[in-house]
């Protein structure tokens, strides 16, 4: 698109050129000199936008130059059309210079907004302390590396039959409050040490009964038996979830220490330490009552700022 000055620029010559046929020479020698200026402002302008000054870029410039007012043609004709001739390529020029410009302005665009998109991607420096999971997949796991094509995938071992004897030994309560016998037989199992079963029922409890007065107790127990079986990132979700439905809930306090907790098992010492900070100014008594030994076991193992 051609500038409101460089518009201006073509419609003054244009009127030249309309009127040029009753002009004296010495006015078309002056305009003259006003429309080789121009061109050699475009020419500098090119060599802005387009740097370098190896002739790869540029328009190829006008040499051709008015006919003599002495020469045999008729000099209002020849005059006429030059300046049509090279009005278009001014024109044109302009036109690729400004496209020109709007392309690096995109690209630049678009580059910033790639880099803000990186810098707030979760792990670079994001408040936030772990994302909450979606209910069809509460233990979002952080992302690894895949293993290369020729590994074969290693599948689960079934259940031996010892280990699903001594499952069966553990009773389900059956009361006439159903929700808590889910969960009453989640810790069963999770108390016995079957963590991966008792992630199975304490699953299917919360997913079930979300508003059972239960449901606090059985989020902070889940990411419990997550974190006691070696999975911290599988944990960290379900703690931060429970803290973050209701703080007064009875186990929000403990799924946000245990979220501290998890953070150092997962080398996370600034997140640890967010959640420790957090601990302690929304539930001071506690962090000098109930849970103070365990606060102050987690304080032992990370350096805070």
């Amino acid at each position: 698109m051609i500038s409101h000055k460089s518009r201006a620029i073509v419609a003054g010559l244009a009127l030249f050129a309309a009127v040029g046929t009753s002009m004296p020479v010495s006015a078309q020698s002056g305009d003259e000199a006003r429309l080789r200026k121009i061109e050699a402002e475009v020419r500098a302008l090119q060599r802005t936008v387009f740097p370098g000054g190896d002739g790869k870029y540029f328009e190829p410039q006008i040499t051709g130059s008015a006919p003599s007012a002495t020469s045999g043609a008729a000099p209002s004709t020849t005059a006429v059309t030059d300046i049509l001739i090279r009005l278009d390529a001014l024109e044109a020029q302009i036109a690729s210079l400004t496209s020109q410009t709007e392309e690096n302005s995109n690209a630049i665009m678009t580059l910033t907004q790639r880099l803000v998109a990186m810098e707030n991607a979760p792990g670079t420096g994001s408040s936030a302390i772990v994302p909450t999971p979606s209910p069809s997949a509460p233990a979002a796991r952080v992302p690894t590396a895949s293993p290369p094509a020729a590994t074969p995938a290693v599948v689960a071992a079934a259940p031996t039959a010892a280990r699903l004897e001594a499952v069966q030994q553990i009773a389900k309560p059956q009361t006439d409050d159903a929700a808590d016998d889910e969960y009453s037989y989640g810790y069963r199992l999770w108390n016995a040490g079957f963590y991966p079963e008792a992630q199975q029922q304490l699953t299917m409890f919360v997913e079930k009964y979300p508003s059972h007065w239960r449901a606090t107790y059985g989020r902070n127990l889940l990411g419990r038996a997550y974190l006691d079986d070696g999975k911290p990132s599988d944990a960290a979700p379900w703690f931060f979830k429970n803290y973050q439905t209701n703080k007064q809930d009875a186990r929000a306090p403990d799924s946000l220490l245990y979220l501290g907790e998890t953070m150092i098992a997962m080398n996370d010492t600034n997140r640890a330490c967010i959640a420790l900070a957090e601990f302690a100014d929304t539930y001071p008594a506690l962090a000098s009552g109930r849970l103070a030994d365990q606060y102050q076991r987690n304080l032992g193992k990370v350096t805070c700022n």
